[in-house]
């Protein structure tokens, strides 16, 4: 049996992994200044990580949810404290995109309308309303074009307070900082109003953090920038640093009922472990607050380079826009200089998403590898 074709993949096969540093089945070393999509949020192998999943598959690795799980409650807690919403309740799964399916299925059945307004060049996961109200048809099948789903872009109040007033809008989601669509935002005034004229017309507000929530723009979630209260928040990538896991997190004005939402593998004890792990790392470490400094030393040194034309994002979650397209670039990056990159949507973006444990030090090597390339 092959593999199913579906990525086109660098000839690189990493075999383990220490910090940002990963090495290939060669005894090659690469810098990860990508983390895989933004996943690794506290380094590859953290040690406290490795002890943590360590330790409880030694104990239990799985059961279902038709028990209790006190890890659960644990994570609940933590992650209400570190990240200032104590008063949303979880639901735990395995993914983004699984995430914002039921972020989008909670919201329908809590307002019993079945429209959503989502935003141009944004990004939701594959999935059948997820990847519905993901602006990109060419990962859209016929069948997921059955979801009504209005797109809008950034910043146009007019045209977005003409949709929501249609009243037939159960939800709409929007992504803070962009990922995959090149790390355009929406302006604070603009969240705000969207925020306002949410709660005005009984819709929900989703907060898709799943790639710039965990601490990765400085703040805990990107929408604490701009001061507002979403109805739901989803989230994964970096909430396990590897381990696949997602979530939302529930404003408590929303109800639950038995039966409404369901999931064989989310909130397993290993899944529970690991973000355990990355929350206490985050603390310990604050590493929250070192992503938050080093945006400015990354954005001093990418001052000095002629060829970039502007520098997009927060926190540890960048990009570095270009007056060409950078595949070329990104390829040589990682064959000539040993450092991976990431693209996006928007072909002249560099996306840069390390860990959040790194150092001036490792920003001192990226921009000097990127000045040789350049």
């Amino acid at each position: 049996m092959n593999l199913f074709d579906v990525y086109p993949l660098y000839d690189v096969t990493p075999v383990s992994a220490q910090g940002i540093v990963v090495t290939d089945d060669k005894g090659t070393e690469y810098l990860d200044f990508y983390g895989g999509h933004a996943v690794i949020s506290i380094g590859h192998s953290h040690p406290h990580y490795v002890k943590r999943i360590t330790e409880q598959l030694n104990k239990i690795g799985f059961y279902s949810n038709s028990v209790k799980n006190p890890l659960q409650e644990e994570l609940a807690t933590k992650l209400g404290q570190l990240s200032n919403c104590e008063n949303y309740n979880l639901f735990l799964c395995n993914s983004g995109a699984e995430a914002n399916e039921n972020a989008l299925k909670l919201a329908s059945f809590h307002t019993g309308k079945s429209r959503v307004i989502a935003f141009t060049n944004g990004f939701h996961g594959r999935t059948s309303a997820a990847v519905a109200a993901t602006d990109n048809p060419k990962i859209n099948a016929p069948i997921n074009l059955q979801q009504k789903v209005t797109f809008l872009p950034f910043n146009d109040l007019q045209a977005f307070q003409v949709e929501i007033e249609k009243g037939d809008v159960c939800a709409v989601i929007i992504e803070t900082i962009q990922g995959v669509g090149g790390l355009d935002e929406p302006s604070t005034e603009f969240y705000q109003e969207v925020a306002s004229l949410c709660k005005a017309n009984k819709t929900v507000l989703i907060a898709d953090e799943v790639q710039c929530g965990f601490g990765r723009s400085g703040k805990f979630f990107a929408f604490q920038h701009h001061d507002i209260q979403p109805d739901i928040i989803s989230v994964a990538k970096g909430m396990g640093n590897g381990f696949p896991v997602g979530g939302i997190l529930i404003h408590e004005d929303i109800k639950a009922s038995h039966g409404m939402l369901g999931t064989t593998f989310g909130g397993n004890h290993l899944a529970c472990a690991a973000t355990l792990a990355v929350l206490e790392v985050l603390e310990d470490e604050k590493l929250i607050e070192n992503a938050a400094h080093l945006e400015g030393y990354f954005k001093a040194l990418a001052a000095d380079i002629p060829q970039i034309k502007r520098v997009k994002g927060k926190g540890l979650m960048l990009g570095l826009e270009f007056d060409f397209e950078v595949a070329g670039l990104r390829k040589n990056l990682i064959h000539n200089q040993k450092l991976f990159t990431g693209g996006a949507k928007d072909k002249h973006v560099l996306r840069v998403l390390p860990a959040l444990n790194i150092t001036k030090a490792h920003l001192d090597t990226f921009f000097t590898a990127l000045k040789a390339e350049l």
